[in-house]
Order: C-alpha cells, then structure tokens, then sequence
C-alpha cells in the first residue's frame, strides 16, 4: 500500500457553518462570569487576610515573635510533610490532630490558668464552677479582641495571651521533640537538617519554636475578631466553646438556601435539558448496531507504544492501593505494621501519605495522556512523522517524574536536603507534594503531550470549519490540561496560608475534579461519535449543555473549600450554592451511564468494549454517589462547621476520586488496550470480575468504615468541641478500632480487583497488534471534521 499524506481528508466540507451559537456563547459567558467572579475572591482573601505582623509583643514592648518566625514555622510545617500527617486550619491529613484546633486548646487552657491564678491563687480547674464562669467569659472577651496596629503593622498581645504563647510553645517542643505518642517520631525535627544561617525560608533559630509560632497564629486568627465584624478571621471555626467559638448566622442561613436553590434550579435545569433533547441521539436503529472487527481496525505505531503507559499505570495503581491499605493499618497501630517496626521507620504515615495521593494523581493523569496519545491519530486522520519517538520520550520523562519526585519527597520529610527541600523534595502541601523543580518537569512532561496531541489532531482542526466543533473541543480541553496545573508555580513556602490554599484548591478542584472531568467528558463523547454509537450532531450540542453545567457550578463551587480557612465570609455563601449546584451536572451523568448500560446490550456477545462500558456506568454511578451526594453533604456550611477535616471527607473522596476518575482511567485504559492488544488475547471475564471487586470494595470502604466514622466524629466535635474529635483518643475508642479494623475486609476485596486490572494490562504488552499504517499514511477512520447535516 503506499503512503497517501492527508492533506484533505475524503468526506469533509469546506463549508464553514456556524453551528450551536446560542449554547457557545452561553458557555463563553459562563465561564467569563464564574472565573470573574473565582478571580474576584481571590483578590478579597488576599485584601482581608489575617495579618502577619511584622512583630508580636506584650505590654512592655518586648518582642515575642515576628513575621520571619511565623513564616519560618509555615515552612517547617511543610518541610516535615506535617500536611500530609495532620491538618492545619482543616486542610491536610487526618491521621494527626488539627495543629489550629489544638494549639487553641492549649492556648485558651493557658490563659484560663493565669486568670484563675492571677484572680484565685489556683489554677482554673480547681475554681468551682461559677468562678470557671467568670473566668471563661473574661478570657473569650480577651482574646477575641483585635490588638493588631495595621499602621506599625504590630500586634500587642495581654499577659494571659502571652502565658497562652509560652504554653503553647512549650507543648509542641515535647511534641516534636518526644513523639506525640501517635505518629510522630521522636526527634523529627532536629536543628542539623538546616544550615545555622542562610536557610531557605526557614528563619535561624530553633525550628521547634517557630513552628510553634505558626500553629500560635493560626490559633489567634482563628479566635479574634475580623476589624469592624462579629466573627473570627475563620467564621468562627474550628468550634470551641471556651474560645468563643460557635457557629454563625451564615452558615445556618446558606445551608438552606443551597438546598433551595437546588431543588429550583433542578427543576429548570431538567426542564431544558428534555425540553430541547440535550442528550445524545443514537446513530444506529433498533437491531442494527454497528459491527466493529478489531482485527481490520487502523493502528499506528504511536498508539501501540501506549501499551507500555498503561501497563506502568496498572502497576502504579497497585502501589498506591498498597499505600492506601498501610495508611488505614496506621489508624489501629500508628507505629508499626502488625509489629514490623522498620516498615514504619521507613515509610511514617506522614510520607505514606503523600506517596498515596501523588501516585494516584500519577496514574490516573497518565491514563488518561495515554488515552490522548491512542485517540490523536484518529482525530487527524494520520500519524505525524516520529510520533512514536515523542511518545517514547514522554514516558521516560513520566519515569524520571514518578520515581525521583518520590525519592525527593522521601529526602525532604526526612530532613536530608537543607536548603533545597523545596526545589527537590516534598514542597509540603497535600495533593500536590512535588518539589518545585518535579512541578516544572510535569508541566514540560503535560506540554511534549500536548504537541503531541496537537501534532495528532491538526489535519483534523484544520479540516473542521466550526472553531467550536467537536474536534475543537477536544483540543480545547486537552490545552486546559497542562495550563491549569501551571496555578501550583503560585505557591511559595512564604505565601500567606490562606492564599496558597486558595491557590492550591485550583489545582485540586479545578485541576483535578473540573478540567479533567471536562476532558473525560468530551472524550467520551468523541469516542461514542467515532465509534458510530451516537450522532455527532446531538453529542456536540449534548457536550456544550454539560460544559455550562459543570464550569458554572464547578469554577465557583470551590469556594465551599474556603468557609473556614481564613478566607472572607463571602464564600460562605458562594460556595454553598454552587457546590451545591454541583450536583445537577453529576445527576444528569447518571442518565448517560443508563444510556451506555443500553448501547452495550444493543451491542450484544460480540460488541468488543464491554468491560469499558462496565466502568463507564461505574463512573455513572459514583458521579451521583461519590462527588454528588457524599460532596453535597460535607459542603452544607452548617455540615462542614463540626465536619471539616474528619472522615467524611475521605468517604467523598474516595467515592470522588477512585470512583469517577479512577474508574474512567481504567475505562480508558480498557478501551485503548482493546484496540492494540491482539483480540484473541483479551479476557473480559477477567476484567468483569475486577470490576465487581472494585466496586464492592470501594462501596464497603465508604459504607463500612467511613461514613460511620465520620457520624462518631461529627457527633464528637458538637459535644466536645472540634479539637477532641481530631485527637488520637477519639480514634483509640473501641467502637472507632472496631470500624477501622474491619475495613480490612472491602480493603482486601478491592486489592482483588486491581491485582486483575494489573494482570490484564501487563500481559497486554506481550500479545500487542502489529502497527498497520506507517507514518502519514491515511486511516481509514470516519471524519469527524465533516459536517454532520
């Protein structure tokens, strides 16, 4: 056969038609408006952030800590990987305490015991309860009042608030320097790790103190008063009663108008969407489904190359679901491994954490690039010259990521890089623990694929007339990949708390659960158009419908991250609504799984995507239960007041992340290995069997262990306060071990079914097809540029 280059592809029109105007400008003002107004927030919580004070001193003048110190402790925080151990103002791991709800404990406690002394002669406990009274009520009024002098940029602290700081310092320097009793070693931080002068964000001086400073802020803002308002810096939060911290009006009210607007715009949203057919049409009629012979389907070598990327994407999955189940053993034996200290000393819950969350971000992100690259010369309709090559470097360029950010992360908790723990170690924020310079070899990664894809896909662009069609779409989504990780160059270890964490939100939510999400949507799209299953057409108009969906809720729907951690009250209300709101577009998913449930029996014994399918209306499934319904109930304001930061959390999380993209991963990884691997060499029962396993597992994760848990420990924080659900006594609870330790169980089920997953991928590597197309040799796929009349 000769090589035939495409420069016009059989089929397409040259007609340029102007095609869904209405629903494309809608979406243009969509986004215009939810970015506005995300951008807007932004610039409030860097306007009304809790001050730093370039000096903190007591009444006589004398300076007890400053800016550098405050600052230096944030950076020790993230140095040691204490995100990934505990929280700080609710945002991190759960393992530890909230290092904000516990330094206001001792705080509080500390000025109690010099009232009482000062006033009594005994220390508060003793007092009877009428003088505990009276000396609450005089220790709230104290520290609740705003001593900040913006014009000397000062902050005077009273002798009992100074004796609240002595203590707190005094606590954490046995913390840190005798264990916790839980999981913190003994003599983590150590004054060796770092130079004695000309440190890297960390101040000179004792590590311990400033990192005691820290926690001694985020405790003061977290209990005084916003200038001119009635409500701390954190909307009162975390709840503690002693310090005068109880829920406000807001979170009350916005709760109920999140429900309300709910159930209206649910109502006009499914209105519209069956009013004007919103959906995709199927493009076959009843009893004549599309015959697909895998055998006489185009392939190229770039595509077969994918192989290897799903084969190391079942293997990194494995790893991290072995970290997952070390993770929940910590919960029941914080030290050890059913006795084997040395897989403790090596791998602590700290970094066992983020090894968690990075390799899942890993595996799943290189799902779907490897999908990108198998669909792109489909798209084009050709395969670019040393496209294979770029893919071949692509991979190893993921190899080098994974294997040396994880060895950074390693050296850098472990106090073993000094000054560069930031640039090649763990940078300290949970979910994106990269060093600086792993960050910029991912975006240089994200960016080799997205030539790729581009040099993929161009032949296509050029040949589709409408700058909003579907192959425009796609690459659209595909740019978003890339540029939106590139918001983690915002933060810095001297970045405001407060404004990194609206920052790294972007990367987490808008990265993570609204780009990809927008990206696996489209592409589902282009795959059930490309495979005949559906109209172009319909799909192109079903996809603008979803887009205005997902990004008017998704982009303002992260502010429901913000309520508590220092940000304006403003995103009380804003992101109560719109993550609200978040739950139409997942409920309106639920349809589309029904519909792919209905293609795969149209397509009966023979149709050769089943077990993509079955994951597909998995993903369906979580969509609605996972992020939709376990997200709706944690991000009610008056909900997340005494939740933030517990089990429920990871209930939503785990059904969000494993259960829509992980799920969609592998429906990706399915869908491509179908096409490469040798169709005599593929088991779907197999992969029916894993599915089973992995959904049954995930299930039993979040129905056995960790919704109850999370009832016990909300029902903790609103008897006892925020800090006594978080404390290692809680999880020491007979009831709690009793929860924790049969999650082994759905653990085990769930190890199952990725041990399948593994299987089937790397056995694929060894039965792959034989490429048929040479490079710039036509394909014989459908156009999808043309227009569809």
């Amino acid at each position: 056969m000769g090589v035939q280059k495409l420069d016009h592809h059989p089929g397409s029109s040259p007609k340029p038609k102007t095609q869904n105007g209405f629903l494309k400008s809608f979406l243009i003002l969509t986004l215009l408006i939810s970015f506005t107004v995300l951008l807007t927030g932004g610039y409030w919580i860097f306007k009304d952030n809790a001050p730093r004070p370039l000096e903190v001193k007591n009444a006589n003048g004398d300076v007890l800590l400053t800016k550098e110190s405050i600052m230096g402790g944030q950076a020790v925080f993230q140095k040691y990987a204490l995100m990934d151990y505990g929280t700080v103002l609710g945002h991190g791991s759960y393992m530890g305490p909230d290092y904000t709800a516990e330094a206001l404990k001792v705080y509080t406690e500390g000025m109690q015991d010099f009232k009482a002394r000062e006033q009594y002669g005994v220390d508060f406990e003793q007092l009877a309860e009428e003088e505990q009274i009276i000396i609450k009520e005089q220790v709230i009024k104290e520290m609740r009042e705003n001593r900040y002098d913006p014009e000397k940029d000062t902050l005077e602290l009273t002798d009992a608030q100074v004796y609240g700081l002595e203590q707190v310092r005094e606590y954490y320097k046995d913390v840190f320097t005798n264990g916790d009793g839980w999981g913190i070693k003994p003599g983590l931080i150590k004054e060796e790790h770092m130079p004695e002068s000309g440190r890297a964000y960390v101040s000179e001086g004792d590590q311990i103190t400033q990192l005691a400073d820290f926690f001694f802020w985020t405790a003061w803002l977290s209990s005084t008063l916003r200038p001119g308002d009635e409500i701390t810096y954190t909307n009162n939060w975390p709840y503690y009663e002693d310090a005068g911290n109880t829920m406000g009006l807001s979170a009350v009210w916005w709760s109920g108008v999140s429900v309300t607007l709910l159930i209206l715009f649910m109502a006009i949203i499914l209105f519209v969407f069956y009013r004007y057919h919103l959906d995709m049409h199927p493009a076959y009629e009843d009893g004549k489904f599309p015959k697909i012979d895998l055998r006489k389907l185009p392939l190229t070598s770039s595509q077969v190359k994918t192989g290897k990327y799903f084969a190391v994407v079942s293997i990194l999955f494995f790893a991290q679901s072995m970290f997952g189940a070390l993770l929940a053993h910590y919960y029941i034996e914080p030290d050890s491994f059913f006795g084997i200290k040395w897989i403790y000393d090596i791998l602590p819950f700290s970094i066992s954490k983020g090894y968690h969350l990075q390799l899942a971000v890993f595996w799943i992100a290189t799902a779907w690039l490897g999908m990108g690259i198998f669909v792109a010369p489909l798209v084009g309709g050709h395969e670019p010259k040393k496209q294979g090559l770029l893919v071949d470097v692509l991979f190893w360029a993921l190899v080098v990521l994974v294997f040396g950010s994880m060895i950074g992360e390693w050296l850098g908790a472990n106090g073993k890089l000094g000054n560069l723990w930031f640039l090649l170690g763990h940078n300290g924020w949970e979910y994106i623990e990269l060093g600086r310079i792993w960050q910029l070899i991912l975006i240089v990664g994200m960016g080799i694929w997205l030539f790729i894809v581009f040099r993929g896909v161009k032949a296509g662009l050029k040949r589709e007339t409408d700058k909003g069609g579907l192959i425009h779409l796609l690459f659209y989504s595909a740019i978003a990949v890339p540029a939106f990780y590139v918001f983690a160059l915002f933060i810095n270890p001297d970045t405001h708390f407060t404004m990194a964490d609206y920052w790294r939100w972007w990367i987490i939510h808008l990265w993570v659960e609204g780009i990809f999400e927008v990206f696996a949507v489209v592409v589902i799209g282009f795959l059930l158009v490309q495979l005949g299953l559906v109209t172009k057409k319909s799909t192109v108009k079903a996809l603008y419908f979803q887009l205005i969906l997902l990004m008017g809720s998704g982009v303002i729907g992260i502010g429901h991250h913000y309520y508590y951690n220092g940000s304006s009250e403003i995103w009380i209300g804003l992101g109560a609504v719109f993550s609200a709101l978040e739950v139409i577009p997942l409920t309106l998913l639920i349809l589309e799984a029904y519909e792919h449930y209905k293609m795969m029996k149209d397509g009966g014994h023979d149709f050769p995507y089943k077990s993509t399918f079955w994951f597909l209306i998995s993903v369906g499934i979580w969509n609605l239960v996972g992020a939709g319904v376990l997200g709706f109930l944690i991000n009610l304001p008056a909900v997340s007041y005494f939740e933030h930061g517990q089990f429920l959390t990871p209930a939503h999380g785990h059904g969000a992340m494993m259960g829509v993209y992980g799920f969609f991963a592998i429906a990706v990884l399915l869908f491509s290995l179908r096409n490469i691997v040798k169709p005599e060499k593929w088991n779907d029962k197999i992969i029916k069997i894993s599915c089973w396993l992995l959904n049954i597992g995930l299930a039993g994760m979040v129905v056995i262990t960790l919704l109850p848990v999370g009832w016990l420990q909300l029902k903790e924080a609103y008897f006892k306060g925020y800090w006594a659900s978080r404390s290692p006594e809680f999880l020491q609870q007979e009831q709690v071990v009793e929860l924790l330790t049969i999650r082994a169980i759905p653990d085990t089920i769930f190890l199952l079914g990725v041990i399948g997953i593994v299987y089937v991928s790397v056995k694929a590597i060894f039965n792959l097809r034989k490429p048929t197309h040479r490079d710039e040799e036509a394909l014989p796929v459908k156009d999808l540029a043309a227009n569809e009349e």
